[in-house]
């Protein structure tokens, strides 16, 4: 390491490499910022440096009182996209495929669209929708958030409402009033969690989330576009590829 490299560097690289190498198993403790300055001779602040840039990597985890240990590995649960083309529905399947017991809770309300979901939804310009927002949990703990935004002349109420359970979805109301779906598109990307996110999801530091943007689209019309927040510690993207002869 080159000497103009901040000391506290060299503390983050044999610690992170003692726990990629398993020297330092899932839930080994890790020297305390006093321990570390004797160890590696550096200062205190060299040393709170250290410790604080491997909670962010999501490497170890502190506790008040009880130090920092490494964190355990995570066991990821596969997401299967290509299974039903309602995200609740999905959601419900997958928990229960893994033995979880799905819940969630919502929240309705009319809003103006903000300019990004404005565009998504071709609206020209800023307009009023209906916003529903989700939390889905697997044994009562969050899992994934979904919000949606919808063309006011297809939302199911224009008034706040709140419920728990599914909510109809906007495939099922089109198909019952006879309106067909064309086309359902997603994109995905991977971000750092917002703070408002990481406090639903109750996200430990470093772990960033999946952000699957969807839009469902009736002829020419997109009639309802979603975002869906997965945290990247707890979900594996999973999907069958047609193959076509």
């Amino acid at each position: 390491m080159a000497n103009s490299d901040p000391v506290y560097l060299r503390v983050v690289e044999d610690i992170r490499r003692q726990i990629i190498d398993g020297t330092l198993p899932p839930g080994a403790p890790i020297p305390s910022r006093h321990q570390i300055t004797r160890k590696y001779s550096v200062g205190e602040t060299a040393a709170r440096h250290a410790l604080r840039v491997l909670v962010q990597e999501g490497l170890i985890i502190g506790r008040v009182g009880s130090g920092h240990r490494v964190r355990e590995k995570p066991v990821l649960l596969p997401l299967q996209r290509d299974r039903t083309a309602d995200p609740q529905v999905g959601f419900t399947m997958d928990m229960q495929a893994c033995g979880r017991q799905p819940t969630s809770n919502w929240r309705s309300e009319l809003v103006e669209a903000p300019q990004e979901i404005a565009q998504r939804l071709r609206l020209g310009g800023c307009g009023p929708v209906v916003k529903v927002s989700f939390v889905l949990r697997g044994d009562g703990r969050p899992m994934q958030l979904l919000t949606s935004y919808e063309l006011l002349e297809f939302g199911q109420s224009q008034a706040p409402e709140e419920g728990t359970g599914e909510r109809k979805s906007m495939l099922s109301r089109l198909a019952a009033a006879g309106t067909p779906v064309t086309e359902i598109g997603e994109s995905v990307h991977v971000r750092v969690p917002q703070p408002t996110e990481i406090d639903l999801l109750e996200l430990p530091a470093g772990v960033q989330v999946l952000h699957v943007e969807r839009t469902i689209w009736a002829g020419d019309r997109a009639v309802e576009t979603s975002d869906i927040v997965i945290p990247g510690d707890r979900f594996q993207l999973a999907y069958g590829i047609p193959v076509h002869a």
